[in-house]
């Protein structure tokens, strides 16, 4: 049996903002470039009212010609527009910073 193809982050992301209508994404190849790792975070208003593990498999599914040449994909987040917002920290505002 024939050996699947490399896959690029590139390619990746490209499949998932496609698939997943996604905001923000990001694919961190962390196999040293042979393309057979990933790290993945995906923002999409798809994720709205869905279970972690019913997002995890909707980016399986966006994945599924992929996944065939890709050894260990790992989701550091599936989150909504909303939880992305709240993952961030708060930054004071200008004003409040000259108050201190």
């Amino acid at each position: 049996m024939a050996a699947s193809p490399a896959v690029s982050a590139d390619a990746l992301k490209a499949k998932l903002e496609s698939a997943l209508q996604a905001e923000s994404v990001s694919v961190v190849d962390t196999s040293g470039g042979c393309g057979a790792a990933f790290d993945v975070g995906v923002v999409s208003t798809l994720f709205e009212g869905k279970m972690l593990i019913a997002r995890h498999r909707m980016i399986h599914d966006a994945l599924k010609e992929e996944m065939g040449g890709i050894h260990a994909l790992s989701i550091k987040a599936a989150w909504t527009p909303a939880q992305q917002q709240q993952q961030q920290p708060q930054q004071p505002s200008r004003a409040a910073q000259r108050i201190k």
